[in-house]
């Protein structure tokens, strides 16, 4: 997922104790190295953690326990007395046991993998056989009650920064300041989201339908933005799922029947929970960087089914912006053979960098499960319900119901949260600093009292050839995230052709059922309309092609474009939209060095230079498995993961308003990301098209070149812009993000945290004579158009990405066609991005 970074607040604070006890320390050994994944817990209890790479630990619970025991294979546990409630910086020191001191190094370091040497593998692959017939997979039809609970807290809280002047006047917000139970820092809490839920899934079909029942929000409730972002949490997974999906990255689950290549693991303990006798196995990275957790599970002796886990992200995972995942999941014994999960928490922690000093953010999920109920059926048509509307009352529930709803009590800090907010609200100071964080965010300055939005912002600034320096500014209608209509504009100056430019469009929502939508608009622009094969009839749309501040060679191909587009979609069933759509295009050159001539012998001079043309376009689109969230005219998109497939007929007629070409265009496109396990993500794209008919140079299929130095997918860096013309084609484009897995193996550069990405993209075309002889006019200026007929051009690139976190480099190679004029061999392009 494309992060959406937001102004991490710096605050300090002191420690309020609501725990009965709470310990912290460091585990060493006799030499004074730390000892990772040591374990620590309160005797006479199931309480417990496992010591981080440096050895540390953090501990509490809500009942007062007077002794603490750590322990690890291979050394002597160790007792310590807890003379008060509250035992910070503790130190033990674990002396080496005299019959084992063989094995340290095996248990320490690399474990075995064969399962007759570890026990511990033999258990796993138990898990792996019974997995398919534990939890809800074994039942034909299932369906529960689901409470949710999602809180951000700001963390690390220190004196210096309350006192600092960035609080002044909102100095009251630190009353509610606290202690976390994972990590053991001050946090204040700031947002509290809760929902309660009714889900229904049915195995057999392969179906699921969730209910939304009740929603509570605090803090800020109407800003979509920062609604999306949080729901990041919500990310459904599976504990015995292979890979686990967090932040648009998949981490190998240490269940995973690839864990044995990627994890170590050691049986710890055995003990009875619930009347249950549960093994205990502790695992922790074979290699650091790598998408990772250490941490340790309680799994039944009989069923193999999980009782208890905690993950924790390694430190050295290759991950952006969060210094901390951790997760907790519990499962309830529902009967001698069915383990059932009972309660599901999870907590981020995002900050700047991984200093254990850093402040950040929290994000907490906790989620409980109840009133179970299995194999009761429901006709098929019950998982096609989709909900249309914004219910208002699913929003606005009473105390009340919330009281009888709550698997799980709210605590003293998260009721103070609705409290605290009420108040902060009011506070001028904070309202600046929330419309910031919002602006950057979006792109947008909202102005609620005239129900508009000004921007976007980011694109205030251009430059190309033909305007030179472009000014741009424009705005939106916005009443609200589910508005059935909206207008959007924008007016645009360059200073070196002296000219205005403007666009408007808008689209009004007839049907939310269906989504039956009508739209329209006009713009006058100056456009780079080679800038991608598959065409859009896009109003506002603007490639980066046309603006970019710098490039490999001079950017004068552009067209002066006068757009009027109207038409209507509809989606008869879900993710598939069917569009109808006419437009009418005026198309002539914007630069003296750039021609779109064309022989015309009804022209007095036998030559045109501007064409006019009517064209209908039926479009079809699918997305499988996308997932929207709003209910407006304007919806954002969930998920990253779903294919994209496109295909469009367009209809050129010349008996329409006088225009000047009789074509049939027929295009189809498919994009497909693809999750490699652990070896990152493959995206994948095939385009293809044809046009029937004669048509000039303005209406053939460039194929798209790239002289500016950013990395723009489905382009092609090393093709100058009209290098290639088509009017039949097929590209294929292929890049893999191998998201830090092979950098994370080189000694000297998996510190860095850097991450390989390979591509290769290649084209097929071809152009007909009477295409050709058409646009050849005699123009002085005008270049002969070719088409990469004789063999597939191609192209390949090496990157690196995640320098300094947001920059990408791609080292781009010209793979043939090396004797065409200017023909680049060599070029190097990048993008920023703030990506976890």
């Amino acid at each position: 997922m494309k992060l959406k970074l937001f102004t991490l607040l710096l605050f300090s604070g002191f420690i309020s104790a609501f725990a009965q006890t709470k310990v912290s320390g460091y585990v060493f050994d006799e030499y004074n190295e730390p000892i990772a994944f040591a374990n620590v817990l309160f005797k006479g209890s199931t309480e417990g953690t496992i010591t981080n790479e440096d050895g540390r630990f953090y501990l509490e619970s809500d009942e007062t326990w007077d002794t603490l025991i750590v322990s690890f294979l291979g050394f002597e546990m160790q007792e310590l007395p807890l003379t008060q409630k509250v035992n910070y910086d503790l130190k033990f020191i674990l002396k080496e046991e005299a019959s084992t001191l063989g094995e340290v190094l095996i248990v320490t370091g690399k474990q075995s993998k064969k399962a007759s040497e570890n026990p511990a593998i033999r258990i796993l692959k138990k898990i792996w056989e019974r997995k398919r017939k534990n939890g809800l997979k074994q039942f034909k039809q299932y369906q529960y009650d689901q409470y949710e609970k999602v809180e951000f807290d700001l963390n690390t809280i220190d004196s210096a920064l309350i006192k600092s002047k960035l609080f002044k006047g909102m100095e009251f917000v630190f009353e509610e300041v606290d202690t976390s139970s994972v990590t053991g820092k001050t946090y204040l809490p700031i947002f509290l989201n809760e929902s309660v839920k009714k889900v229904y899934g049915d195995n057999v079909i392969n179906e699921k339908r969730e209910d939304l029942v009740g929603n509570k929000n605090s803090g800020f409730s109407n800003n979509q933005v920062i609604i999306d972002f949080i729901d990041d949490l919500y990310s459904d997974y599976n504990i015995y799922d292979n890979y686990l999906k967090f932040f648009d990255k998949s981490f190998v689950s240490p269940l995973s029947r690839t864990g044995i290549q990627t994890y170590n693991y050691v049986l710890s303990d055995s003990a009875y929970i619930d009347n249950k006798w549960c093994y205990n196995i502790t695992y922790y990275p074979r290699r650091k960087n790598e998408l990772t957790f250490k941490g340790d599970f309680w799994v039944n002796d009989s069923t193999y089914a999980i009782k208890d886990i905690n993950l924790q992200a390694s430190k050295s995972a290759n991950i952006n912006w969060v210094k901390e995942i951790y997760i907790e999941q519990e499962f309830e014994v529902l009967n001698d053979s069915v383990f059932l999960i009972k309660r599901d928490y999870f907590l981020s922690d995002f900050a700047l960098n991984k200093k254990e000093s850093s402040r950040g953010v929290y994000g907490k999920r906790t989620t409980l499960y109840d009133n179970y109920r299995f194999d009761v059926p429901k006709d098929e048509k019950f998982y096609e319900k989709v909900v249309y509307n914004y219910d208002e009352d699913v929003y606005n529930r009473e105390d009340d119901f919330w009281e009888q709803n709550r698997l799980e009590a709210l605590n003293k800090d998260e009721k103070g949260v609705y409290k605290m907010l009420d108040t902060l609200k009011t506070v001028k100071k904070f309202k600046r600093l929330y419309n910031l964080g919002s602006i950057l965010a979006s792109g947008y300055v909202e102005f609620p009292s005239i129900n508009f939005d000004y921007g976007p912002i980011f694109s205030t600034f251009g430059f190309n050839e033909v305007e030179g320096l472009r000014l741009r500014t424009g705005g939106r209608t916005y009443f609200g995230p589910n508005d059935l209509w909206r207008l959007e504009g924008f007016l645009a100056y360059g200073f070196r052709d002296d000219k205005f430019k403007y666009g408007i469009s808008g689209k009004w929502l007839l049907d939310k059922r269906s989504r039956f939508t009508i739209f329209g608009g006009q713009r006058r622009d100056v456009e780079q309309i080679g800038a991608s094969l598959t065409s859009s009839t896009d109003v506002l749309g603007r490639s980066l092609a046309s603006s970019a501040v710098i490039g490999t060679g001079a950017n004068d191909k552009l067209t002066n474009i006068s757009l009027t587009n109207f038409g209507m979609s509809i989606e008869p069933l879900r993710n598939f939209e069917i569009r109808l759509d006419g437009s009418f295009r005026q198309l002539r050159s914007a630069s003296p060095t750039f021609s779109l001539d064309y022989n015309d012998s009804e022209s007095p001079t036998g030559v045109s230079s501007e064409v006019d043309q009517f064209e209908t376009r039926l479009s079809l689109a699918f997305y499988p498995k996308r997932q929207m969230t709003g209910f407006g005219v304007e919806r954002k998109t969930k998920n990253d993961d779903f294919a994209r497939l496109f295909a469009q007929v367009s209809r050129g007629d010349r008996d329409w308003f006088n225009s000047d070409f009789d074509y049939t265009k027929v295009q189809f496109s498919y994009i497909q990301p693809w999750q490699i396990g652990g070896f990152g993500r493959l995206t994948t794209s095939i385009e293809a098209g044809k046009t029937f008919g004669e048509v000039p140079l303005a209406l053939l299929s460039v194929v798209p070149g790239n002289q500016t130095y950013f990395s723009i997918y489905n382009t092609f860096s090393q093709l100058d812009f009209y290098e290639f013309v088509t009017d039949t084609y097929t590209s294929m484009h292929f890049e893999h993000n191998f998201n830090g897995r092979l950098f994370s193996r080189i000694p000297f550069l998996k510190k860095y945290n850097l991450r390989a990405i390979a591509s290769i993209r290649g084209v097929w075309g071809e152009l007909s004579d009477k295409n050709i002889a058409l646009s050849t006019t005699g123009n002085a200026i005008e270049f002969p158009l070719v088409a990469p007929d004789s063999r597939v051009y191609y192209e390949y690139s090496i990157g690196v990405a995640n320098i300094f976190k947001v920059l990408r480099l791609d080292f781009n190679f010209r793979g043939n066609y090396l004797d065409n004029p200017g023909a680049r061999r060599f070029g190097i392009t990048g993008s920023f991005g703030f990506y976890f």
